[in-house]
């Protein structure tokens, strides 16, 4: 339903766009001359012209108030929960102070007990 009045709102707006650029900016309308009575005469199309455009103009906002609130009511409330959540950025290891050795108790502090080996 949703799409077939979007579908009936973009040729509403066609159409209106095609009316307005087929008036004259002096109020002239379709035909510049020809018999003075009639429909698509200059008054005649001139009145016809407003008409058509003050109805598609109508016709243009109340779909658009419809599409708005049909598009306000259509989606649901619920909060969407599917989305995986994005893996915690890598982040540089923390860098840990150089600490001096200590001699364990049984090593002795100077190296006199190892052997050199020539």
């Amino acid at each position: 339903m949703f799409t077939f009045l979007l579908v009936v709102h973009a040729i509403i707006a066609f159409l209106l766009v095609a009316v307005i650029l087929m008036q004259k900016s002096e109020g002239g309308g379709l035909t510049s001359g020809g018999s003075p009575s009639g429909l698509m005469s200059a008054r005649g199309a001139a009145n016809f012209l407003t008409r058509a455009t003050a109805t598609l103009a109508g016709l243009f906002v109340v779909m658009s108030i419809t599409l708005a609130v049909l598009a306000a009511t259509r989606g649901s409330s619920e909060i969407d929960t599917s989305r995986v959540a994005a893996p915690p950025s890598q982040t540089a290891p923390a860098t840990v102070p150089a600490t001096q050795p200590t001699a364990s108790p049984a090593a002795p502090a100077d190296n006199s007990a190892v052997p050199l080996a020539n």
